[in-house]
């Protein structure tokens, strides 16, 4: 990774950024079904489980773009071992507060899996589809570098 591109110029962490604004989109739709799930419980459950999305995007995001500027191996390790602590801080979370008076599994479940896999396939969609992501655009060949 050239080191004039900072982490938060990184691609990833764009892709990131438009996963979580899509995330506020969808946000609604789930807050709405935990409160008619679980009630007050429901919608505080949901809104943990967008959150702990969001989170998850930035962070994995945030590892890519940190690792890619070491080396391809860091990469690697980089993505599976922050993959498996991501997994592991998410599973702590809800360890923290599955047995709380409030929290209500079945909204926070159906909002944690269903926003997880739709976000990704929402963001892939549109990446591939249009590549209006400009990491993913070719270069337009630079008209000073030709000389006559």
């Amino acid at each position: 990774m050239n080191s004039a591109v900072s982490s938060v110029d990184a691609p990833e962490v764009s892709i990131a950024r438009d996963l979580a604004r899509r995330a506020l989109l969808v946000s609604p739709t789930f807050l709405v079904l935990g409160v008619v799930l679980d009630g007050v419980g429901g919608i505080i459950s949901s809104g943990l489980a967008l959150a702990l999305v969001a989170l998850n995007f930035f962070l994995g995001a945030q590892i890519i773009s940190r690792a890619i500027a070491v080396s391809l191996n860091a990469l690697y390790g980089a993505v599976l071992f922050g993959y498996l602590i991501r997994l592991g801080m998410m599973a702590f979370a809800v360890l923290i507060v599955r047995n709380a008076e409030w929290f209500a599994t079945v909204p926070f479940a159906i909002t944690l899996l269903i926003t997880h896999l739709g976000l990704l396939i929402w963001e892939t969609k549109h990446v591939s589809a249009s590549l209006a992501f400009p990491g993913v655009m070719p270069a337009k060949p630079s008209t000073d570098n030709f000389q006559e």
